[in-house]
């Protein structure tokens, strides 16, 4: 058989680095590569899988939905797509919702909003990541990742992530300002203490559309179902994906108030956007989340998490919230981190040098959390 690092690089687009391991199997938190090692996964496919992997939840809802619908296009409603409208609109406090395929389109969705208003400008923050489709990567506050593709959306002005520099840069031209809660793809990096309240002060005296990015916060990932409702605020919109369909590539913006009705008929879709099989599979998940108390347990295992953290070699800084945590390291070594707790048999993630991301299934134990700590101080320990 020919091995698969070979057929990878033969065969695969160069977009991304050849991957570490082939995954074969994966069961609750943990998951077997090609060569029969396991490893105790603490990244989640990047804050995707919360309900870890082949959930019978998940399992039965995928395997019974495609038996009996598969797919429509979006000419017709299906009982799934309704039904996981109306629990997320519950959820969310929203008044209406787009589903799409994936977090990038969430935020397309958002920039068709913001572009209904009828005003040009468009706000976001410098080091976000909102998505590498054209749109959204006009969006995304790197560099880095935007010049290669120049140019992109006109209007878009990177800023600071401080009042001061929205209060400069806002005016009666800008249509909508988008912002993570937590920049995860930065390393996890928290928003100024109460920016979000008074961003959304700010926006709303000047008629300027708060839409959030909550795709890697959202789905209880934070402690609470959405990061944005610990600060007492409603935005306009809200993007998600990643956590709401545990592994099914699914998208959605929930809309608030007036901007629910921005969107007319003809103005925006997705032939496979609210798609039978995936609205199944979300609706599955969240059910799960919320009768498990998952969101509770997020909260209880990313404290854990927090507190064996503390002193460990090369820990500096600890960020996030809940089971969105980034670990800051006061050497730049966090890719031979990675590899070293690899060699551990634990997944974790390097946004940057000197970064570390943890984003578990929301299913973990306490036992889990020891494991984990134990496999992470040793590989910290290997590069101190």
């Amino acid at each position: 058989m020919t091995d698969w690092k070979t057929q990878y690089s033969a065969n695969i687009m160069k977009s991304a680095a050849l991957p570490s391991a082939e995954l074969v199997r994966g069961e609750g938190a943990r998951v077997w590569d090609s060569e029969g090692n396991e490893y105790l996964d603490f990244l989640a496919g990047i804050a995707v899988l919360s309900l870890g992997h082949a959930h019978p939840a998940l399992v039965n809802a995928v395997s019974t939905q495609i038996a009996t619908l598969g797919h429509v296009s979006n000419y017709f409603a299906t009982p799934p797509q309704l039904a996981l409208a109306e629990r997320l609109l519950r959820l969310t406090g929203g008044d209406r919702v787009y589903f799409c395929n994936s977090g990038a389109e969430a935020i397309e969705a958002g920039i068709k909003l913001a572009r209904r208003t009828g005003r040009p400008r468009i706000l976001s923050l410098q080091n976000s990541f909102h998505g590498r489709t054209m749109g959204s990567l006009s969006l995304t506050g790197k560099p880095a990742l935007r010049e290669p593709f120049e140019p992109l959306l006109p209007n878009v002005e990177h800023i600071d992530s401080t009042i001061a520099a929205l209060e400069a840069a806002i005016g009666p031209d800008v249509s909508a300002l988008f912002v993570e809660p937590i920049k995860g793809e930065a390393g996890v990096i928290d928003l100024p203490e109460g920016y979000l309240a008074a961003a959304r002060e700010i926006t709303a005296k000047h008629g300027v559309l708060l839409i959030l990015d909550e795709i890697q916060t959202g789905a209880g990932r934070t402690g609470s179902w959405f990061a944005f409702q610990r600060e007492g605020i409603v935005p306009d919109a809200m993007a998600l994906a990643k956590g709401i369909g545990g592994g099914v590539p699914i998208g959605a913006l929930v809309a608030y108030g007036a901007a629910a009705d921005l969107l007319v008929a003809g103005q925006h879709g997705s032939t496979y956007g609210g798609n039978p099989l995936v609205t199944a599979a979300a609706d599955a998940v969240l059910a799960e989340i919320e009768s498990a108390g998952l969101v509770a347990n997020a909260a209880a295992r990313g404290a854990e998490i927090r507190a064996a953290l503390g002193g460990l070699p090369l820990v500096e800084e600890i960020r996030g919230q809940g089971l969105l945590i980034g670990v800051g390291l006061s050497k730049p070594v966090a890719p031979a981190v990675v590899a070293s707790a690899a060699a551990e048999g634990l997944i974790v993630n390097a946004p940057n040098d000197t970064s570390i991301r943890l984003a578990p299934p929301l299913i973990i134990t306490e036992a889990d959390v020891a494991e984990f700590t134990t496999k992470f101080t040793k590989a910290l320990e290997a590069n101190a």
